[in-house]
């Protein structure tokens, strides 16, 4: 999936979107640990909420329908 950074006061920032946040276990105002390796960067919870498995697989399939074509691109 590729994401644009947008401009907010003097930084940039990277917009989630809720499907995203709710795989990931994070809720509004979360805070995450950012950790650069390998030139990548991770991004990880630091209270990660429990989700149940069929609600991630729902979620999944969201993000996949939705991203279909970009997803299919990243692929070739």
């Amino acid at each position: 999936m590729i994401k644009q950074l947008r401009k907010v006061g003097n930084s940039n920032a990277l917009i989630l979107d809720k499907p995203i946040l709710e795989l990931l276990g994070l809720e509004e105002d979360g805070q995450v640990q950012l950790t650069i390796q390998n030139g990548n960067l991770i991004v990880t919870p630091t209270r990660p909420l429990q989700i149940d498995p069929k609600n991630l697989n729902d979620k999944l399939d969201y993000i996949v329908k939705k991203r279909k074509k970009v997803l299919k691109r990243l692929a070739e």
